[in-house]
């Protein structure tokens, strides 16, 4: 029982914070599938060594282990990166999860395959799709002659028609296509020909080169209206569209090798004839096709699935243009014609992660030149500029690919995901350069040290679990984040593609959807709010604490914008008997990450730890305003140790952490669970305002010195936190 005593803050938060930047590098088993907000590996890594191992982190972290007779388990196991690190170091572990799609992708991720003949089957899926669709993907080059050149991404803008004079009009946001970030020049679509133009400064765009005609950086959409070029009337988008929104193919960026040390940048084109009739050509052939795996189903609504439907999309096939389903309805009837089991489970996981780059949802970023996958903001955005993807990749010929999106960025990651379970490593910051340092013995799977471990997967409520009573050794988590963040409602478009493909294959595939009402998240359309989540928890903390042997630690992760969030989850941890004996700080986002990019939300978790009340653990408590500053003064200043300087948002969620444990410490003699919910939640409302108001004190300690906290943190323990061993 040593998480409180033995976790070292520094240490972790600083792989942590350099994990988060680039999660594939350090985590490479996460490429098995996309999933939301994965915590980083090395954060559960570290929780499960402080816990087990009877030596400092610093030393213990590189080391290989063995923790047979272990059992863990993670009734939220998303992305599954809590029983991956623990089956990693020979625990036996149990997964739970409402989401049929996490079962599927955990099994996936531990699942062995034989990689030389995965890499076969995968090669020979790509081969097969070039012959069928790949002539679709090629282009000329307008400025060497060069044909057949493969396109990278083919780009599109909305279109609407006009209401008054029935012209067609570009849903233009702006005219800007590249930024001189990754490219020499400002590339600027002419709003009147459309032809691209080169332009050393956007301030004063000039003329385009073709038609003379005045470059703009700014186009006509935006606030859901766009004047017509030709009228001038003001039309609004998307009214109330039966049908998805219409499209024009406006520039294609593509790839030639051969012509690249005389080119300066990118190569950018206008789409030619040529380009436009192979499209069509691709869509006659969609059109004459009998589909037998792309979805019919309709898109049940939803907080984010309404967005969809307020553009015209009911369907998920609707997603898609006629190449894109002309190209996976060909690569999964070619998958599902594989005769390993086990290989065609691989592709059809692949193809479920590959939708996300492959529907008319994606962006194209213009400064950093790449296709920003449909769920990279955590949603269903309807944009007014789409990215479509080469479908088959372009390796390169040293290894490696050009672009994203396409078959083989996914099965060359899927590789490296699998190459990392057989050989697992840690990666080591020496300078300015990452070093990978192998753990020798340690492997993630069911089968490592000679003998097999157990790993049980279900597609269950975490609120009614069946573990048994006293067999857990740890439950470690991440659990739901509560806001209106519909990881279900995103997960039914893979969901309905895989399970037209691999349903004989898993259990999983027994509904018709991913939703759950149980789901534990606020929804508007299912009316799920705080009570809702708060009961849940409650049941599934319940539940863990039953399972749990005595003293044994519930560790779990946790952040939020909003006090009312923590009140809940000090509910949980109150009404399952637990106490909360520490709250620790670790980084646990990534700080550009595009949906929190700007806004005051933190990338630092707490990780709530708690044991039954007859544990006896060193705890940190507080009597007054100064005490929770000391706490959070030391949270700021280890994390300043591990390089990164806490934000507003980062300092209000510690403070929070604290307040939550504070709070269920002060609670915990006279609980009563049988009160009404909310009354429950106003209780720890209270207690969580004891030194008032969060924002105040939160805006208060960012302010503060860095200096000033750590020396009183470090100098006035004594007297401001008292550090004791007491039985709870």
């Amino acid at each position: 029982m040593s998480i409180e005593r033995r976790f070292d803050v520094p240490l972790i938060a600083e792989m942590a914070l350099r994990e988060k930047q680039v999660q594939q590098v350090y985590r490479p088993f996460i490429a098995v599938h996309k999933w939301f907000a994965r915590r980083p590996g090395t954060l559960f890594r570290g929780l499960l060594l402080a816990e087990f191992v009877d030596s400092p982190l610093h030393e213990s972290f590189y080391r290989s282990h063995d923790l047979a007779g272990l059992r863990v388990a993670d009734p939220f196991m998303g992305g599954g990166t809590p029983l991956v690190e623990a089956n990693r170091i020979g625990c036996d572990v149990d997964g739970l999860d409402i989401n049929p799609m996490s079962a599927w992708i955990v099994r996936e991720e531990l699942d062995s395959i034989d990689l030389p003949t995965y890499e076969r089957a995968a090669r020979e899926l790509r081969n097969s799709l070039e012959a069928k669709v790949g002539r679709y993907y090629r282009t000329r080059c307008p400025f060497y002659g060069d044909v057949e050149v493969l396109v990278k991404s083919f780009l599109w803008v909305k279109v609407l028609s006009c209401g008054n004079c029935g012209h067609s009009v570009d849903l233009f946001p702006g005219y800007v296509l590249a930024r001189d970030k990754r490219h020499p020049t400002n590339v600027l679509v002419c709003p009147k020909c459309g032809d691209l133009n080169d332009v050393e400064d956007p301030a004063t765009p000039g003329s385009c080169s073709s038609c003379s005609a005045e470059l703009r950086i700014k186009g006509p959409a935006g606030r859901g209206r766009c004047e017509c070029p030709e009228c001038g009337h003001s039309n609004t988008y998307p009214g109330t569209p039966s049908d998805p929104p219409d499209h024009r193919l406006f520039a294609i960026e593509y790839h030639n090798p051969g012509r690249a040390s005389r080119h300066k940048g990118r190569f950018f084109k206008k789409p030619d004839a040529e380009d436009l009739a192979r499209f069509r050509a691709a869509s006659e052939v969609w059109q004459q096709s009998t589909p037998r795996y792309v979805p019919d189903c309709e898109i049940p609504p939803g907080d984010e699935s309404d967005r969809l439907h307020r553009w015209g999309y009911y369907r998920y096939r609707d997603m898609s243009n006629p190449r894109q389903l002309l190209g996976l309805e060909s690569s999964c009837r070619l998958i599902a014609d594989v005769p390993d089991s086990r290989i065609r489970r691989a592709l059809a996981t692949n193809l479920s992660d590959l939708l996300r780059h492959q529907n008319m949802l994606c962006r194209y970023d213009p400064k950093t030149l790449k296709s920003l996958d449909v769920f990279s903001v955590h949603g269903f955005p309807v944009g007014l500029v789409q990215c479509e993807p080469n479908l088959l990749g372009i390796p390169k010929a040293n290894g490696g690919n050009v672009g994203s999106g396409g078959w083989s960025n996914i099965t060359g990651k899927f590789v490296e995901a699998k190459r990392f379970c057989d050989a697992p490593f840690e990666v080591r910051k020496e300078g300015s350069r990452r070093r990978r340092v192998p753990i020798e013995g340690e492997r993630i799977g069911e089968a490592a040290y000679g003998r097999r471990r157990a790993v049980r997967l279900r597609c269950a409520d975490a609120a009614s679990s069946d573990f048994e009573t006293g067999t857990l050794d740890a439950v470690l988590t991440d659990p739901p984040y509560f806001g209106n963040v519909q990881y279900g409602e995103l997960m039914d478009y893979c969901y309905a593609w895989l399970r037209s493909l691999a349903a004989a294959d898993h259990e999983c595939f027994d509904r018709a959807s991913t939703r759950s009402s149980a789901e534990l998240t606020g929804n508007a359309t299912e009316a799920r709010g705080l009570t809702h989540f708060a009961d849940g928890l409650a049941r599934a903390w319940a539940q863990a604490a039953k399972a749990l042997k005595p003293g044994a630690p519930l560790a779990f992760t946790f952040h939020h914008n909003r006090v009312e969030a923590y009140c809940a989850v000090g509910v949980a941890i109150l009404d399952a008997g637990f106490v909360c004996t520490a709250a620790l700080p670790c980084p646990a986002e990534m700080s550009g990450s595009i949906h929190i990019h700007g806004t005051a939300s933190s990338i630092v978790d707490t990780v709530f730890v708690c044991r039954s009340p007859d544990a006896e653990q060193s705890r940190e408590r507080a009597g007054a305003p100064e005490d929770v500053s000391v706490l959070v003064g030391k949270d700021r200043a280890q994390l300043q140790a591990a390089g990164w300087k806490a934000t507003y948002g980062d300092t209000r969620c510690m403070l929070l952490g604290h307040l939550t444990r504070i709070a269920v410490d002060g609670l915990s003699p006279r609980w009563n669970k049988s009160l009404p919910t909310e009354e429950r939640l106003a209780l720890v409302k209270d207690a969580l305002n004891r030194f008032g108001s969060p924002d105040d004190l939160g805006r208060r300690l960012t302010e503060a010195p860095l200096e000033e906290s750590f020396a009183r943190s470090v100098g006035s323990a004594s007297s401001e936190v008292e550090q004791v061993a007491i039985p709870f």
